[in-house]
Parts: structure tokens; C-alpha cells; sequence
């Protein structure tokens, strides 16, 4: 019995949640991994998976079994990558995830000095507006803006983003300044499906959070066309801080409304080895916490 192989087996189901994702990530046969799921649970004695034909659950054993695996694995990895030289340098590649515009703005300057820094590591960049799924597509490390799912990732709070009503001050000195969420019904509204609802938008009342319905004037896809119809001075749109916070603070756009803004949404680093990661992901993700960390605070 190879138990090593057998415990990278039972990690892989747990974490992508099926036997056919352990499958594809460990390029194995499905009934391979089957296999090595019953010699597992044979040895043990104990039940680690509840399988039916659609799901698989984890036990309240296998739980813990996976969680003790985890930390096996990576010190394994760690003196692999010790006896072998590479613990003192980070090399590989290393894929990132984030939105798109956060990306493109705040990640990029730290992945490249993260480059600069380590000549031996090479670098690709999913900056996509959607969720990816980092176990079942390789990638190394995420940036994510909102509550996050219960998961089996480490997750480090680097901060927290607001969702922001905004409109030019030439908007708002001939239509005047909304001073409570109802009065939104008498201006022209830019809603971006990506970001809230089209047709209703999160509000804060004494600290109790709540929603406003909205007719849209126009509604778009993305943030950025919002943000640019909004720069016209066609209307109010609602959007995440960290988009207009260069408009506003050089006065082509003016916040309002500041008194009813929703909870702000955390940011989170995420990396997709429990309490562990690579020497390569850990150094990348001691830079961006560095990084990130004041420039969050001041926006």
C-alpha cells in the first residue's frame, strides 16, 4: 500500500469535492482514485466520504483526517524543496487570479516587483470578472472582494472595499444632491449588472442594511462603461471604491449618500493549500499583504 498516494488521493476529493475532479487534477482514472478511496477507508477502518450518485460529503472524521493530510503533504513538499535547494529561492509559475480592474490596477505593480525580486519564478494573470474555481483550475493565489464561501482555502484579510454613489459636481449642482436613498427615485440612474442588482441597490439605515428600488436609465455590463457614463454627467451610478477613487479625488466626481452606504465588502488574499503554501505563492503573498494593506486603508 503506497499511502502517500492514497492520502494525495483522499485530499484531492475532499478538495475538489468529487472523484472526478480529483481525477482531472491528479491525471488519474476515475476508478483509480475510487480505488484508492476504499483501500484508504479499508485501512482506516473508518468512513471518510458519504457518496451518492450526485455529491460527495466529507465525514466529521474525514474532516479531520484531511486537514492532518494537508499538513503532511506540505512538510513533505517543504523538505522536498529543502534537500533539493529550492527553499531559499522561489521559482516556477505562479497563476493569480482577481477582478479585473482590481488586477489591472493593484495587483500588477506588485506581481512585478514580485518578479523583479525573484528572476526564477514566471508569472500568469486570470483577472477575470467572474468566480474562478482555484482547486479545479491550478491557480496559486486569489484576490476576492466580498463575503466568501465556506471553503477549505486559507484566506488573509488585506482590507475591506465600499460600494460608492457617485455622479459629476455639474450632475449634481443642476440636479441636486440626493440626501436620503428615496430620493434616488428622482434622478437619472447608471446601474452595472456586474456590480448590484439592476434594479435595486444595498443601503445602510442606523447600521441595519436594506435595499432601494431603482428605474434604471441605463444599464450596463461592467463598472467601467457606468463610470464613464457617469463622467459625462449623465447620472448617479454605484460602484466599488477602489473605480472612482482617483475621479473623486481630483474632482470629476463627488461622492453622496455616504451616511447610507451598505457594510463594507472584505478583501481577502486566498491560496488553495490550508494553512500551507509553496515557497513561491508565500513569498508572493507576504509582498501583496505588504503592499495592498495601506493602500485598502486609504481609499
Amino acid at each position: 500500500m503506497d499511502k502517500l498516494h492514497l492520502i494525495s488521493v483522499f485530499v484531492a476529493v475532499v478538495d475538489t469535492q468529487g472523484f472526478a475532479g480529483a481525477a482531472r487534477k491528479l491525471n488519474l482514472s476515475p476508478p483509480a482514485v475510487t480505488r484508492a478511496i476504499n483501500e484508504l477507508e479499508t485501512h482506516l477502518g473508518v468512513r471518510l466520504l458519504t457518496r451518492t450518485t450526485r455529491i460527495v460529503k466529507v465525514t466529521e472524521a474525514g474532516e479531520r483526517y484531511a486537514e492532518d493530510c494537508r499538513g503532511i503533504l506540505a512538510h513533505l513538499n517543504d523538505a522536498d524543496e529543502s534537500a533539493s535547494g529550492l527553499h531559499s529561492t522561489p521559482r516556477g509559475r505562479l497563476t493569480i487570479t482577481a477582478p479585473s480592474g482590481f488586477g489591472a490596477m493593484y495587483v500588477t505593480p506588485v506581481l512585478t516587483e514580485y518578479l523583479d525580486r525573484f528572476p526564477e519564478v514566471t508569472a500568469s494573470c486570470w483577472f477575470v470578472d467572474r468566480l474562478v474555481n482555484m482547486l479545479d483550475e491550478g491557480v496559486d493565489v486569489g484576490v476576492r472582494i466580498g463575503e466568501l464561501p465556506d471553503s477549505s482555502m486559507q484566506a488573509i484579510r488585506i482590507g475591506r472595499m465600499r460600494l460608492r454613489v457617485c455622479a459629476t459636481p455639474a450632475y449634481l449642482e443642476e440636479h441636486g444632491e440626493p440626501r436620503s436613498p428615496e430620493d434616488l427615485a428622482k434622478h437619472v440612474i447608471i446601474a452595472a449588472s456586474g456590480v448590484t442588482s439592476t434594479s435595486e441597490w444595498r443601503i445602510s439605515r442606523l447600521g441595519a442594511p436594506g435595499m432601494i428600488k431603482l428605474q434604471p436609465r441605463l444599464i450596463t455590463t461592467t463598472s467601467d462603461t457606468a463610470i464613464a457614463a457617469a463622467l459625462t454627467g449623465f447620472g448617479l451610478t454605484n460602484v466599488l471604491a477602489y473605480k472612482v477613487a482617483g475621479h473623486v479625488r481630483e474632482g470629476r466626481l463627488k461622492t453622496v449618500l455616504e451616511d447610507f452606504e451598505p457594510p463594507a465588502l472584505p478583501v481577502h488574499i486566498l491560496h488553495r493549500e490550508g494553512r500551507h503554501a509553496s515557497l513561491k505563492a508565500r513569498a508572493f503573498i507576504d509582498l501583496a499583504v505588504e503592499r495592498l494593506r495601506p493602500q485598502l486603508a486609504a481609499i
